[in-house]
């Protein structure tokens, strides 16, 4: 494996745990009054986009970041709709 490809996985194990504790405090506390709507779905649309682009280029950073990032903003949404 190369450098970079090192640096891209490394970087996309931080950036896409950063969003675990969020993910966690909603599910714990069962509140999502502050958690924005728009912003996550346009989120949600924009780590579709990077997967599909990552797929493309067949770049395992970029996938394996946004497909887990997606996972974890479905579920934001998913828990938005039931703590409504």
């Amino acid at each position: 494996m190369e450098t970079i490809e090192i640096i891209g996985l490394v970087a996309a194990t931080l950036t896409t745990s950063s969003f675990v504790p969020q993910v966690y405090k909603t599910w714990k506390y069962k509140s999502t009054k502050d958690i924005s709507f728009t912003m996550y779905i346009g989120f949600f649309v924009g780590t579709m986009l990077w997967l599909y682009y990552g797929i493309q280029y067949q770049s395992l950073a970029i996938i394996l970041a946004n497909a887990v990032t997606g996972i974890l903003v479905l579920f934001m949404l998913l828990l938005k709709f039931r703590y409504k």
